[in-house]
């Protein structure tokens, strides 16, 4: 053992702590997936574990100051995501339930919140960060349930997605106020123009880079082709927005959340979710572990009513204010349960302010750790909340009790920057090859979507109206923004059989029916290709060969011609 304990002072506590989590993760999904229980339920016991255990002390990797880093970076890279999947567009598409749903769904829980904490004896101000946090739902969580129900495009799923969107914008102010509303001395008008202040500059300041910086950036990191430094730039914006945040006084989470607005949209942001996106369950799974590992058990068992009284309260009141606010953004009864059951938890924004409100030293630690456990629990029952409310969902639709103003009464788009598209052709580069097939579908009035390398080429597509996506073929999320599900095929126009190979695995696996037609230089390429699944190969020798006997014919057959006449 001493060896041992010997051996562990060599190695950064950092590593130790993210191997114990890692190691411990797998071993409890395995377990809660054999018991088809909520992964994000095992995560919290699992970080719960972990930090009443002892293995962290034995192992050297219980410093608090550790714990709270992991946490935090968890929780900015997490919102990282979710800016960049923020989109202008999508409050434009989604104005009734972002706009009227979301201020009915975020003043009513905020209410009802904040009277029930004032009246539990929480001083007025302490009640009102308690209230909003309470009415803050977990975009990640509720939007990966529809992602996993394969409904995100479904009405359900708008209308949680458009009220997730408001409390996203709402959150933004509030922590900026945040300062103000707990600062108990004098003169809080001139701190609330400071506060003001501050946060103006950093808006106007990350505007001002979202159209004269990062784009150019970007840009140039593009045109290297290197997919490691496009990561590298975009992770590093990421992380030098949260830092001039926080030394703004203001939330570096917050800070990482406008660095992903800032990108949302720009020509790179499907690129950048392709880079991003495969780290957000990870990011998930930290999250909620890290959220484990803050909860001191000894306060979770003197306090436990109080934790399943909140847990059932916050449920039952969200899903309430949650359904109210669906009917209100137009939809009709059954789906109006779903989207309330998507949006009955508090969120990983609520765990921002509580961090916060405690580094303003604003709230009790007791209260802080009651929330915690309150939100984590909330955030693991959606999925089990979403799948029992399906079968409900469905029985109230075969009842009829929908009024006719309410069925379908609103189209709330789709989501992304391809719009609704069906039976289409996918055409993977734009050389030559892919404009003269696009030209060809053009004029047989067929839709199609590009997907293209090339920024420069993107931009002036984008600008003519053709649907192109900025992003590579051998990521996954690129063919879902594509829709390829609801293709008719895909055309790789460039003889790269390397893309092609990695790309067909997950192109088969979301639409193993699909035509795939891609190009060869070489014979040993093209039986390559044709193992792998193509359907269609065309060998450029052969098609050169033949281009070249038929023009060299051509002129025999001029000559001949000639001396006939």
């Amino acid at each position: 053992m001493p060896i041992f304990l010997a051996a562990a002072e060599s190695v950064p506590a950092f590593f130790i702590l993210l191997s114990l989590i890692l190691g411990s993760v797998v071993f409890i999904s395995l377990l809660f997936t054999r018991l088809r229980q909520s992964l994000l339920v095992g995560y919290f016991l699992c970080g719960l574990a972990l930090s009443n255990s002892g293995l962290l002390s034995w192992a050297g990797a219980d410093s608090g100051e550790l714990i709270h880093a992991l946490s935090e970076i968890g929780v900015i890279l997490l919102l990282f995501t979710l800016g960049i999947e923020f989109s202008a567009s999508e409050i434009k598409n989604l104005k009734r339930p972002a706009l009227i749903g979301g201020s009915i769904q975020v003043s009513l829980s905020a209410l009802v919140a904040t009277l029930a904490a004032y009246y539990w004896g929480l001083d007025l101000n302490q009640a009102i960060v308690a209230g909003f946090a309470f009415a803050l739902s977990s975009t990640a969580v509720s939007m990966k349930c529809f992602q996993d129900m394969g409904a995100p495009d479904s009405p359900p799923g708008r209308v949680a997605l458009g009220i997730a969107l408001f409390q996203d914008l709402a959150v933004i102010f509030f922590i900026v106020l945040l300062p103000v509303l707990l600062d108990e001395d004098e003169g809080s008008a001139g701190a609330l123009v400071f506060a003001l202040s501050k946060a103006t500059i950093f808006c106007v300041g990350m505007i001002t880079l979202s159209r004269y910086g990062v784009p150019q950036l970007l840009a140039a990191v593009a045109n290297t082709r290197s997919r490691e430094l496009f990561t590298v730039a975009v992770v590093g914006l990421c992380v030098v927005v949260a830092v001039i945040a926080g030394l703004l006084g203001l939330s570096p989470a917050l800070g990482a959340f406008v660095a992903g607005v800032v990108v949302s949209n720009s020509i790179y942001s499907h690129r950048i979710l392709a880079d991003v996106l495969p780290f957000k369950d990870l990011l998930l799974t930290l999250f909620f572990v890290s959220i484990g590992l803050l909860i001191d058990l000894q306060t979770l068992a003197e306090y436990w009513a109080l934790i399943l009284i909140g847990t059932v309260a916050t449920i039952v009141a969200k899903g309430i204010t949650a359904a109210i606010a669906a009917k209100a953004s137009g939809l009709r009864s059954g789906d109006w349960l779903l989207t309330a059951a998507a949006l009955s938890s508090t969120g990983e924004f609520s765990i921002v302010l509580l961090n916060r409100a405690a580094e303003l030293d604003a709230i009790d630690p007791v209260i802080e750790q009651i929330l915690l456990a309150c939100t984590a629990i909330t955030m693991g029952l959606v999925p089990s909340l979403m799948k029992f409310s399906q079968p409900m969902a469905k029985k109230l639709h075969k009842m009829g009790l929908q009024s006719k103003s309410m069925k379908s009464r609103h189209d709330f788009g789709m989501p992304g920057k391809i719009d609704h598209i069906k039976d289409h052709v996918i055409i993977c580069g734009y050389g030559p090859v892919g404009q003269k097939l696009h030209a060809s579908l053009r004029r047989n009035n067929i839709r199609s979507v590009i997907i293209e390398n090339n920024d420069q080429t993107v931009k002036k597509l984008l600008k003519s109206g053709t649907k192109c996506l900025f992003a590579d073929a051998r990521h996954r999320i690129t063919w879902e923004l594509a829709h390829i599900q609801r293709a008719r095929a895909v055309a790789f126009t460039f003889p790269l059989k390397d893309v092609v190979i990695s790309a067909l695995p997950i192109v088969r696996e979301i639409c193993p029916s699909i035509i795939v037609v891609a190009r060869a230089k070489f014979s040993s390429d093209a039986l390559e290709l044709q193992r792998a699944g193509v359907n269609h190969i065309l060998l450029d020798e052969e098609e050169c060969g033949k281009a070249v006997v038929s023009t060299v014919m051509r002129c025999f057959s001029t000559e001949d011609d000639e001396m006939l006449t």
